[in-house]
Order: C-alpha cells, then sequence, then structure tokens
C-alpha cells in the first residue's frame, strides 16, 4: 500500500528493473532453518585454545595484587594473563574524533592494568584446552582490591564529586552547544511555552548470538586470521593490524554468519582485542565467546538520557523554537573508535528535525560513570530524540486545544520545501512527511479510532493513541566517521563476476547479519546483469576477498552496498555485450540481456546463452578478435558525496490500553509509514520495520539495565532483564511512500532502523493520550507498570 513505481535514475532498461521491487526470500534462510550456519563457536581447529577473563567483582577498584599460581597449575590450562602482559602485544587506544571538538578519553588497554572501572571489566585471561577448563581455572584467581569511590549517578558526574580519571581533571567526556540565535526572543513572544524533562533508561541489544571471535595466528608467516562476529571486518582488519603490529595485508578477518547485531558488535571490545593478542603470545588459534551474564556486562549499553526540553508556539498553533539541554552517561570510557559522543551529538543535531521552525538552541553534556560502557545501538540517538520531540509537541497540541494529528500538519516541513537546512546545520534532499502523516491517517482509520476512544472512556475503558514523525539518518558520508580521522569506510565496493558456467558471482564489503542484503544484492545483480536469480551466488564478510568496503551499520547496505553491486552489475552487463557483438558479428546496439540469455533487443530472439558465452570467454578466447580482450569481473565502488547524509523520514502510530488498576499496557496496534526510496525487497523492508519497532517497543516498556549505588549491575540475566516477546506484540502494519535519492541511481536509502527511531515516541504519547482524562502523564522509560502507577498517584 502506498508503494509507487520503482525508478532506476541512470539509463537502463526494463532489465534494470528485474526483481527490484519483488519480495523475494533471502536465499540463505533455508540453509540456516536446515541447521547449517557457520557460526563462530561452530568453528574447531587443531590444537584451538579457549580463553575466559577474570572479572572485577567492583565497578571501581584499585588492583592491588593478583594471585595466578594456581590458576597456572589447573588441569587443561595453556596460559594465564595480566594486562601486563598483555599490553606487551597489543597496543591501547582512545575513543576520539576530531571533528567532536574537545572530546577526550583514557588510554583503554585489553585487559585492565592498573584499575578496574566498571564492573565486569576485565583485570586478567585464562586459556585452557576447553572452556570449562579455562572457567575452573578462572575461579582459582585470587584479587587483592582497594575500593575506589564511585560515580554512578549522572548528575554526581557533571558536579564532579569524584572524578574517575584523574588526569582529565574532569568526568565530562564531551559537550557541545548549538545556538541558532534568537532562541530567546522567540520564547518571549511565544502564546504557549511547555516544558518538561524526560528520562531514558539505559539498556542494550540482548543479541541471539553472544560476541564471538576465534583468532588463528600463523607465526611462520606472521599473519592473523580471525573468524568474527563483527558487522564491520574491514574496520577490524585495520585495528588489528595497528594494535597488534602486524602488516594489514597479513590480517583476514571472516565474518560468516552472524547472529544479529544491531549495532553492538560494529565496536571495539577489550576482551576481543584480549583474544587476538593471545593467539599471537601462544602462536595457536584462540577462541572467546561472551556468555549472555558477560554480555550484560560488556556489550555496549547505549541510551542513559536526562532531557529537559522547552518548546514556544503561537496560539495559532505555529511552532517558534524548541530548547534543549541533554546530559547523557557512557561508562568511564568513550569506546574506540567511534566514540560515545555520537549518540548525544545526534540527539542535538536531530531534535525537532521533522518540524520547520527556525530558532534552536541546544546544550548536550557527556559524562563518565563507573558503570559499563555504552556507544552506538541501533538508530544511534533518533529514539531519544524522536521521543522527546513527539511527546512535547503532544503536550504542547493539548494546551493549545488542537488534535495531534492536525498540530503536526501545520508544522511539517513542506512536502515541495526542499533541498532543506534544518535549524541545527543537517541537511535534508528531499522528504516526504505530508505524504506520510495523510497516508498513516488513512490507514489506522484515525477519526474512527477517536470517536471509539470516547465511547470507551464513558465506560472507563482508557485507550490511547501516539503519533511520532520521524527523521533517520542512512547512507553515511565520510563526515560521520572519515572527517573525524577514523579509519572507518564510508564507501563500498562490489566485484561481480560471471563464471564460465553462466553464474553471476556478486563480492561485497556489507555483511550479511541476518538482515537480508544477500537477498537484495542478488536481486540487484541479477536485475543489472539480466539473469534470473537462481544464478546468482552473494559472498559478504571476508576482507580476503571482498572489495574495501565500511561494512553493516547506519542503514548503509541497500544505498552504499546496493549502489555498488548496481554499477558494477551495469558495468558487467556492458561488457558481456561487448563480447556477445564480437562473437555474433553484431552490433552491441542490437543486443540485450534477459534471463541468462543474449537477446535482440527488438524482437528478444535468443541468441546466445551466457554460459556459451562464458565458455567461449574463459576457454576458447583464442577464437574472438586478436585485439579484443574478454573481461568477466569488474569492480565499482559507491561513496555518497553531495550531502552528509541521506535522509529519510516516516511516522509511526500507536494504539494502546491502560489498566489503570494494576498500571499495564497492552498494545493493541502499531503502524508505521515510511519513505526509504527505492524499495528493493518490499518483504525484507516490512520485516525490518517490524523488527525495528518491537526493538522501540523494549525500550519502551520493558528494557532497562538496573544498577545500585554501588555500580553493580542488577539484573544482568534473561531472568531479570525484560525483553519484548511474541505473545505482548501487536500487529505491526507498514505502509510506503517512496521518494528515491538522486544522489545514486539505485535511489535506495536505509530502512534498519526506522522502527526503533519512532516506536519509544509513538507508545510513549499513546499512553499518556490514554491517562490525559485522569491528568497523569509519564515521562520516564521504560514505562513500568510502576511507573504509569505512580503517575496515577497510586504508589509512592
Amino acid at each position: 500500500m502506498g508503494r509507487a513505481e520503482l525508478p532506476l535514475h541512470a539509463p537502463g532498461t526494463q532489465t534494470d528493473k528485474g526483481y527490484i521491487g519483488q519480495s523475494v526470500p533471502r536465499p540463505g534462510a533455508q540453509r540456516l532453518l536446515q541447521g547449517r550456519g557457520a557460526f563462530v563457536d561452530d568453528l574447531r581447529f587443531p590444537r584451538l585454545a579457549h580463553a575466559v577473563f577474570f572479572r572485577s567483582p567492583y565497578a571501581h577498584a584499585r588492583i592491588k595484587a593478583l594471585g595466578l599460581e594456581k590458576a597456572r597449575s589447573a588441569p587443561g590450562v595453556i596460559g594465564v594473563f595480566d594486562g601486563r602482559a598483555v599490553a606487551e602485544y597489543c597496543k591501547p587506544w582512545v575513543g576520539v574524533l576530531a571533528h567532536l571538538k574537545g572530546i577526550k578519553s583514557p588510554p583503554q588497554h585489553a585487559i585492565a592494568i592498573e584499575r578496574a572501572c566498571w564492573q565486569g571489566e576485565a583485570v586478567a585471561a585464562v586459556v585452557a584446552e576447553t572452556r570449562a577448563q579455562a572457567e575452573d581455572a578462572a575461579a582459582l584467581i585470587e584479587a587483592e582490591w582497594q575500593e575506589l569511590p564511585v560515580v554512578v549517578d549522572m548528575e554526581a558526574a557533571l558536579r564532579g564529586d569524584a572524578v574517575i580519571h584523574e588526569e582529565l581533571k574532569d568526568n565530562i567526556c564531551f559537550k557541545r552547544e548549538h545556538d541558532t540565535g534568537g532562541v530567546d526572543e522567540a520564547f518571549a513572544k511565544a502564546d504557549v511555552v511547555v516544558e518538561e524533562t524526560y528520562h531514558f533508561g539505559r539498556h542494550t541489544g540482548v543479541c541471539l548470538e553472544g560476541r564471538s571471535i576465534l583468532a588463528d595466528y600463523n607465526a611462520a608467516e606472521h599473519s592473523l586470521t580471525v573468524y568474527h562476529s563483527t558487522q564491520a571486518p574491514h574496520m577490524m582488519q585495520d585495528i588489528f593490524a595497528r594494535h597488534l603490529g602486524i602488516p594489514e595485508g597479513s590480517v583476514r578477518v571472516i565474518a560468516k554468519d552472524v547472529g544479529g547485531s544491531y549495532g553492538i558488535k560494529v565496536h571495539v571490545y577489550p576482551d576481543e582485542m584480549a583474544t587476538a593478542a593471545l593467539s599471537v603470545m601462544l602462536r595457536r588459534p584462540v577462541k572467546f565467546i561472551a556468555d549472555r551474564l558477560e554480555s550484560f556486562a560488556t556489550d555496549i549499553h547505549a541510551r542513559e538520557h536526562r532531557v529537559k526540553i522547552s518548546i514556544a508556539v503561537s496560539r495559532a498553533g505555529e511552532i517558534l523554537a524548541f530548547d534543549l539541554d541533554d546530559l547523557t552517561a557512557i561508562g568511564p570510557y568513550s569506546v574506540y573508535p567511534r566514540t560515545s559522543g555520537i549518540e548525544g551529538n545526534q540527539v542535538v543535531n536531530l531534535t525537532g528535525g521533522p518540524y520547520r521552525h527556525q530558532k534552536y538552541r541546544a546544550r548536550m553534556h557527556v559524562v563518565f560513570t563507573n558503570k559499563n560502557v555504552t556507544c552506538q545501538y541501533r538508530a544511534v540517538g533518533h529514539p531519544i530524540a524522536v521521543a522527546l520531540t513527539e511527546a512535547i509537541v503532544d503536550k504542547a497540541a493539548a494546551q493549545l486545544g488542537m488534535d495531534p494529528a492536525e498540530f503536526r500538519r501545520k508544522n511539517l516541513i513542506p512536502d515541495d520545501a526542499y533541498p532543506y537546512t534544518f535549524p541545527s546545520g543537517i541537511k535534508f534532499e528531499k522528504l516526504s512527511h505530508h505524504k506520510c502523516i495523510d497516508l498513516l491517517l488513512q490507514l489506522m482509520k484515525y477519526e474512527e479510532l477517536r470517536k471509539e476512544q470516547q465511547d470507551l472512556r464513558a465506560k472507563n475503558i482508557f485507550r490511547g493513541i501516539g503519533l511520532a514523525a520521524m527523521i533517520e539518518v542512512t547512507n553515511p558520508s565520510p563526515a560521520f566517521y572519515g572527517v573525524g580521522g577514523a579509519r572507518i569506510s564510508a564507501q563500498d565496493g562490489a566485484t561481480l563476476r560471471l563464471e564460465p558456467s553462466g553464474m553471476v558471482t556478486v563480492l561485497c564489503g556489507v555483511t550479511e547479519q541476518g538482515q537480508g542484503t544477500d537477498a537484495i544484492f542478488a536481486q540487484i545483480a541479477a536485475s543489472a546483469v539480466g539473469v534470473t536469480l537462481d544464478k546468482v551466488r552473494v559472498i559478504t564478510g571476508d576482507t580476503g576477498v571482498t572489495p574495501y568496503g565500511g561494512g553493516t551499520w547506519a542503514s548503509r547496505g541497500a544505498g552504499i552496498g546496493g549502489e555498488a553491486v548496481l554499477l558494477a552489475g551495469r558495468a558487467l552487463r556492458a561488457n558481456v555485450l561487448e563480447i556477445a557483438s564480437q562473437i555474433l558479428k553484431t552490433g552491441k546496439e542490437e543486443l540485450e540481456v534477459k534471463d541468462n540469455q543474449v537477446v535482440n533487443r527488438l524482437t528478444r530472439e535468443a541468441k546466445l546463452p551466457l554460459e556459451e558465452l562464458g565458455r567461449i570467454a574463459h576457454f576458447r578466447p583464442d577464437t574472438l578478435p586478436v585485439d579484443f580482450q574478454a573481461e568477466l569481473t569488474v569492480t565499482r565502488h559507491y561513496t555518497p558525496r553531495q550531502y552528509g547524509f541521506t535522509f529519510t523520514n516516516g511516522i509511526q502510530a500507536s494504539l494502546v490500553e491502560v489498566d489503570v488498576d494494576t498500571g499495564f499496557v497492552k498494545l493493541l496496534k502499531h503502524w508505521c509509514v515510511e519513505d526509504a526510496g527505492t524499495v528493493v525487497n518490499p518483504m525484507l523492508v516490512d520485516e525490518q520495520i517490524r523488527g525495528g519497532v518491537v526493538q522501540g517497543i523494549g525500550a519502551a516498556l520493558y528494557e532497562e539495565c538496573l544498577y545500585g549505588p554501588d555500580g553493580q549491575l542488577l539484573n544482568g540475566s534473561m531472568a531479570d532483564y525484560l525483553v519484548p516477546m511474541s505473545g505482548e506484540m501487536p500487529d505491526i502494519v507498514c505502509a510506503h511512500v517512496e521518494t528515491p535519492t538522486r544522489q545514486s541511481q539505485l535511489g535506495a536509502k536505509g530502512v534498519g532502523e526506522a522502527g526503533t527511531a519512532g516506536a519509544p515516541g509513538a507508545v510513549m504519547n499513546a499512553i499518556n493520550d490514554a491517562l490525559a482524562p485522569l491528568g497523569a502523564r509519564v515521562a520516564t522509560m521504560p514505562f513500568t507498570p510502576q511507573r504509569v502507577l505512580q503517575a496515577l498517584g497510586k504508589v509512592g
């Protein structure tokens, strides 16, 4: 519904469209369902050893002594190492970016040397013949600790009640101020000023497959092969090379099947760096698999924010200005190499994003605490920015007595106003807010729901409808990381090869994490070359064979990797037609490739099967003209350059029912209308949106990493940490508007984070809409039954 014709913007033919726009199942799904997946923990190597880490039980403590001898003498133990031993092989790192002015962080080691700065930080490593032997030996390590002051509260960290890293003088990792000017004047002349403070609970990704790495050092070649559950193999290749002192060309990173990532697996983790160093030290393969308890304590967390926001509005309902003050806590280190300043920076960039006001002021502080580190997680900053923007917009509409949908229509950036520069400085190429809200209201039958809501309130049934308009960063250019000095590629490449059998092999640097990039690459390649889908094989995630690229993050797979595949496919088709024209002794302009055949462009008569063309080009080139060389392998790269980011937009709606006696929130239905440009595979796009919505609902209602005042994680297990389950999830209806980007020939934007970006705000607004007749509001995520009852004044 709402899906338009799918244009491809460079000169092409109907062949180009081919499978683009069709719902095609992922080619690897059957293999995985039959148990043929190859995850890191499935790998078995001769002389394989297993690493286990002895971790700090304290949130902040000095390591006075480590007794390792008992562990070293335990059965099966190959070696036991402290941080100093590992540091001789692995250089420390500092998580800063030059374009985040003033960001600071201390050097971080693979294994802590003098202090542990959060509960769960590794302070020693045990390597043994089996995982069980390593765990038994780790239990024999004796440590003497000196407890140090613990900083848990964000406000205390900002005040500097205790400073975690004395050499940094304070606990401020990064701060930013942005002011367009004229904000005070806008607030002074406003008829209505609304202010509220929102709290967002930190949570984590809970990947189906834990973090996993198997490092295999070959001393004879001074080379390292790493099998890694990672989103960015080439980034990790560079990091392993530089920090372990191995030439980059001698490091190979292979990401086979990955059991979910969501941004969790795009960062450098100390225990994974230590595992690679241990392989070098011991000259044998070493594997580390984070178990679920380790994952909760050491996988990056995200989204711990306290945000105060104000909005100025005229009596006519025009938004005049936003004023923002964001405080966010990131743990004791800025995570390398992407830094922990990006999330807060995104909140500043994106707050107020869908609306056409021109006055905006923001202050943001990122502070160190003695909790686990936080960093980029699915939709980085978007759920915060969207939720607080949409909540304060709803509150302003209520004060004016305006319907929240009409208030948005009045203030959303017009669809004909592009290109457009937002007050934070970001630039939008072309968005479609009004088309999206119109389609959403029609899809959900908004007026009927409002009438039903009023009727049910008379029966003391409290339902709420929440809207959340959104923008989403996708297809990032070098402006995201490269300009800051991070060796994180904004480009991606694709190699397409026509085999002698007529098969097309696609090799791309964007990795498959379960989101279906292998499917869309096959669709794009088949469409561009002119072959059927069964003739395409896709290989990703191996630095030894794929072109250099950034990998999977920031919804860049279709927009950047897919564009590279399209460009390479078109070039390969052109080469095929050149060869066919030589074989058939006819002009290439008279030929086309269709369904694995070279055909006459006008009559569609089959002239030459591709397998025969491949046979001649590979095995009988002597039959071709002497001065002609057949080229059946093509590589193309793509980097977006015209805009810093290719923004998408959309709007979500949530329908909930709140039980005012128990505080429980029942999700009745959820809608999402998204404009992600050209939709390559509608089924996969919709499932990406639905999965993202579910993660966003998790943040809104269930997920929170709880810490005690001593910095102890209180709910670090699946018994205590709530995640959304299928039984609680509503039907999620997806629809699309398509506004292809003109930066690429494919026209695709990203979609992987859209659901997560908008769902928390839509659910929050729905709950507050349900509670409105009772004069109650919630503003602290997740909205647990206890917090709902507190808002109603029924519990303390």
